[in-house]
């Protein structure tokens, strides 16, 4: 049997594998928890088939102008969060959205968030993905994003041995621009913002270049690039908010990854025989619950199971599913250091590139606005680093892989 007709078949079956987990997914949620947590569930599995089919990395994105001054990938994701806040001010200006109440991510303005947001923009590099981008390629059949998954759980669950120090440095309450200025003028000075960052994006990109790139065109068209991919990257950020609001609509709170984790990591230790539960982390009443129920009760690590269900999908359909064991030793140190980086960075940033910087953001939270400076730092300082650990990787100016 030829490698192609290997790979044809391993992706045929994967895909049969990705329908029936899905179905499987959704039969269990709405048995064992009820409808909305049925369609969270879904909401997952299609932010999964989005972000790997629309090749949305935030980890990519922001290397490549780094390396390169492309800004392509930094473009969308402003016209990403451009759309989020027009959705997600008025309903949170209101409180209620479709009749249920609503609340953004407004976390403190603080230390902790400068410090966490820095470590997690350089296990970002160093780990080859956001929180988000991990989950996809993960499903996407990325054997080197397991070992990073795995660390990012347990960098999530090192912080909460100490969480509590790190939120008592010094730190400003927290900020709403939708509560403090109000849902207008909060508008109209996020999207100031966003074409800022967009048109330092062109400058730069076109002092480099001479011209803006353009989008690779793609092989499939109708029906055929839905299911197989790609998608063009504007289309992944508008369908990522669109699902990011149905989040709001149904949980009360927008789309999150990160907490998920820690609890996993938590539930494992716990297995172990670690007393995870004495922890003045669990014992808050909020993650005491998430320790103590099953898995289908936490919205989080339902979406967080359809995310990488849907991404598994996706590359089936799209035949790329084709896990490699063959891992270079530096890479896997990489994915060691920058999953405990991204996890441990994680929480102590109150959130990662989706509930801090995304959800963030789409809140009216200043936080949001915080965490993106200085992961952007950090993400500088882990472009730097990188080489070492990737000294064959060539410039990703013109195409845009994974997280």
């Amino acid at each position: 049997m030829s490698i192609v007709a290997a790979k044809s078949d391993r992706s045929n079956a994967s895909v049969w594998v990705a329908l029936v987990l899905l179905i499987l997914g959704t039969f269990g949620a709405y048995s064992v928890v009820g409808l909305n947590q049925a369609l969270l569930f879904l909401i997952g599995g299609a932010l999964g088939m989005t972000l790997y089919h629309a090749s949305f990395g935030f980890t990519s994105s922001w290397r490549v102008f780094l390396n390169e001054r492309r800004g392509r990938g930094l473009r969308a994701q402003m016209i990403m969060l451009a759309l989020a806040v027009l959705l997600f001010f008025p309903a949170l200006g209101a409180g209620e959205l479709f009749g249920q109440s609503v609340q953004g991510n407004v976390s403190p303005v603080s230390m902790s968030v400068m410090i966490g947001a820095f470590i997690f923009g350089i296990g970002m590099q160093l780990g080859g993905g956001c929180a988000s981008g991990t989950l996809y390629t993960v499903g996407g059949g990325s054997a080197r994003m397991v070992i990073t998954l795995i660390f990012f759980c347990l960098g999530s669950l090192i912080a909460t041995t100490h969480l509590q120090w790190w939120f008592d440095l010094p730190h400003f309450a927290p900020v709403s621009l939708v509560t403090s200025l109000g849902v207008v003028p909060a508008l109209l000075l996020n999207f100031v913002i966003f074409a800022v960052i967009a048109c330092l994006t062109v400058y730069f990109e076109k002092k480099r270049h001479g011209s803006l790139e353009v989008e690779k065109a793609s092989t499939h068209q109708g029906w055929s690039r839905f299911l197989r991919g790609p998608w063009p990257l504007i289309w992944g950020g508008i369908i990522l908010t669109l699902l990011n609001f149905a989040t709001l609509a149904l949980a009360g709170r927008p789309w999150g990854v990160t907490s998920a984790l820690a609890v996993w990591a938590a539930k494992s230790a716990s297995l172990l025989g670690v007393d995870v539960a004495s922890w003045a982390y669990w014992q808050i009443p909020a993650n005491a619950k998430a320790l103590s129920q099953s898995l289908w009760f936490d919205i989080t690590s339902m979406m967080n199971f359809g995310i990488m269900l849907g991404a598994l999908l996706a590359a089936s359909l799209a035949g790329k599913f084709a896990p490699n064991l063959n891992i270079p030793k530096r890479s896997i140190i990489a994915a060691v250091v920058g999953g405990l980086l991204l996890g441990y960075g994680a929480r102590l940033a109150y959130g990662c590139n989706i509930g801090a910087y995304f959800s963030g953001i789409a809140s009216g939270s200043l936080h949001g606005w915080l965490w993106l400076v200085f992961a952007f730092l950090g993400n500088a300082i882990g472009v730097k680093i990188r080489p070492f650990f990737f000294p064959n990787e060539k410039p990703q100016a013109t195409t845009l892989t994974g997280c």
